[in-house]
């Protein structure tokens, strides 16, 4: 079984935002897996299958600062390895569209990927990270996450997001290196 955990901040004004492009990813493929939402004390989750394989989707509603501790509840409740737990984030770090599938790594300095290392005590996990651009000069960090994409980013932002459905099935299906082929290419 996997976990597949969108990053992201709950409630509306946060929906279109470029911080929740892990919650986005998520929602999309709950939507393509006919797969129904539920709530638990920290996060909503959506059992579904991707050929075959279980996989459980996630969104922490703890805001993307204190991931941590949904993805810890989480892997109590489901007795799954950190190896399991495949996250999906923002990352300013990237140009619009591009996406890295990494096995382990620092937090790059995005906080809700640091508060998944510190609360998971390990950064022995799959993530998956979405470029968002970068900041523009003279522009305050968290009012850029905060953010909803210009319009002409759109297309580039949903080409994006099927790219990464496509990457999270060969993850789950095919494997780590398989996945990471593919979604590292953009």
């Amino acid at each position: 079984m996997y976990a597949i955990l969108g990053l992201g901040n709950p409630g509306e004004p946060y929906r279109r935002t470029r911080h929740n492009l892990g919650f986005t990813v998520v929602e999309h493929l709950a939507a393509q897996l006919e797969a129904e939402w539920q709530e638990a004390d920290l996060y909503l989750f959506a059992p579904a299958r991707i050929d075959e394989v279980p996989v459980v989707l996630v969104k922490p509603m703890t805001f993307i600062n204190r991931s941590g501790l949904a993805a810890t509840s989480l892997k109590q409740q489901l007795a799954i390895s950190t190896e399991e737990l495949l996250v999906i984030l923002d990352d300013v770090n990237l140009p619009l569209g591009k996406t890295r599938l990494r096995l382990r790594g620092s937090d790059g300095g995005h906080k809700g990927l640091a508060s998944l290392i510190w609360s998971l005590c390990s950064q022995q996990f799959p993530r998956l990270r979405l470029g968002t651009g970068p900041c523009p000069e003279g522009k305050d960090l968290v009012e850029f996450v905060l953010g909803e994409f210009k319009e002409e980013e759109l297309p580039v932002v949903q080409n994006m997001i099927l790219r990464t459905i496509q990457g999270v099935k060969l993850f789950v299906c095919s494997g780590a290196q398989q996945a990471a082929n593919f979604l590292n290419q953009s």
